[in-house]
């Protein structure tokens, strides 16, 4: 299938300390792509970067006929504010705010959607709730919805099993498994191998650096999760920051 994203020798990291380096390859048009490592790999930044919020210091990330529209991303749970005063419809509603615009107003048809988005999840009467008084799974499942009235042709999701219970997980996958059978492209990143063999086709194992990647049962050897332990662990943080190209790098 033709290539989705293409990454040409990207570095990434963070004044111009590198936190992820020289990653060359390409996932396919509709793949499920599970995005592995130890803690520190570099798999946040990696996402960061596919997104837009960061720019590579090197090489570049091409998103072929994708614009920001078409890209729908779920960060870790730690990265949202549950402080902030706004209840779970309200949440889920932000996932139409590419489709009607940000002061665009809710007719029939988005709210539709959005009770449709909850059904899908397992949250019907959470409506009115704060974000606030949500337990971890019931966050997780808040964070699926809104993606799903994304409805974009590339997911990437930040540690979407993470710290929940395995009925949430179960019924979480299930979209995944949803958004893959039809044609989306889904980058994932994940703790569990276990998961990622039962569930993952492709993966990328990540440390710091590309380790490997491709067929899952051929990229989770024992070996290489060894290599890639080694190379998290023999990072050095404190190493020099990275020259800057000549040419201005580009998140296409």
């Amino acid at each position: 299938m033709a290539a989705q994203l293409q990454f040409r020798d990207v570095t990434l990291g963070y004044d111009r300390h590198p936190a992820v380096h020289h990653l060359d390859g390409e996932v396919a048009t509709g793949a499920l792509l599970a995005v592995v490592g130890p803690n520190g790999a570099g798999k946040s930044t990696l996402f960061r970067g596919l997104v837009g919020i960061l720019k590579p210091l090197a090489g570049s990330i091409g998103l072929g006929d994708l614009n920001v529209r078409d890209i729908a991303y779920l960060p870790q749970t730690a990265d949202i504010d549950r402080s902030f005063p706004i209840s779970v419809y309200d949440f889920v509603g932000t996932g139409l705010w590419r489709a009607i615009g940000f002061f665009g107003g809710m007719g029939r048809s988005a709210r539709e959607k959005i009770a449709g988005a909850l059904a899908a999840v397992g949250l019907n009467g959470f409506e009115n709730r704060p974000i606030g008084t949500l337990s971890g799974g019931q966050m997780q499942r808040m964070l699926f919805a809104r993606v799903l009235l994304q409805d974009a042709r590339l997911i990437v999701l930040d540690e979407p099993f993470n710290a929940i219970d395995a009925k949430t997980s179960s019924d979480l996958l299930a979209v995944v498994r949803h958004w893959h059978a039809e044609h989306r492209t889904v980058l994932a990143a994940l703790h569990d191998m276990d998961l990622v063999r039962a569930h993952f086709p492709q993966t990328l194992l990540l440390a710091r650096g590309p380790v490997a990647w491709g067929p899952t049962a051929e990229v989770l050897t024992s070996d290489n999760l060894t290599q890639a332990r080694r190379m998290c662990e023999a990072f050095d943080d404190g190493a020099p920051a990275c020259a800057v190209d000549d040419l201005p790098s580009r998140a296409a």
